[in-house]
């Protein structure tokens, strides 16, 4: 865990890194970090037709909506551990509340608590231009292995 304010920038820099640059899957998304404070993460999804789960509608695909949601909590848990330490998903409970339009979406991330194994995280899906009316909303649960476990 950063016990430093200036260890803290240097964990939530490389954290931001990760998020942004190194993981193949969020730059197929578009995955852009907006936001990254020590239990908070939020992130931009920018809108492109592939990410469309019904033409008919259309409406985006659930499936990067929860996507999405998992990669904002994990991250949010993330940046309350030790740099070394691992975070991976146990289990993830994804209520969508409406169907996202075509156009960029938000992932609000914060923390709800990180014990030594186990961190949980709320995470709200808007749409920038209804901030109000939430796409979806999830809760994640992520196994904390510890550096040296």
């Amino acid at each position: 865990m950063p016990t430093s304010p200036d260890e803290l920038e240097r964990r939530l820099a490389f954290v931001r890194r990760l998020m942004d640059e190194a993981i193949p899957f969020s730059r197929v998304l578009g995955l852009r970090v907006r936001e990254l404070t020590r239990g908070r993460a939020v992130f931009e999804v920018p809108y492109k037709p592939e990410l469309i789960g019904d033409p008919d509608r259309p409406a985006l695909h659930g499936g990067v909506l929860s996507a999405v949601a998992d990669t904002a909590g994990g991250c949010a848990v993330w940046t309350t551990v030790g740099e070394s330490d691992r975070v991976s998903t146990i289990d993830l409970r994804v209520d969508y509340l409406r169907p996202g339009r075509l156009e960029p979406f938000h992932a609000i991330a914060s923390v709800l608590r990180v014990g030594n194994r186990v961190g949980v995280a709320n995470v709200i899906l808007v749409h920038p231009s209804a901030p109000d009316e939430p796409i979806a909303e999830a809760k994640g649960v992520y196994s904390v292995k510890r550096a040296g476990d």
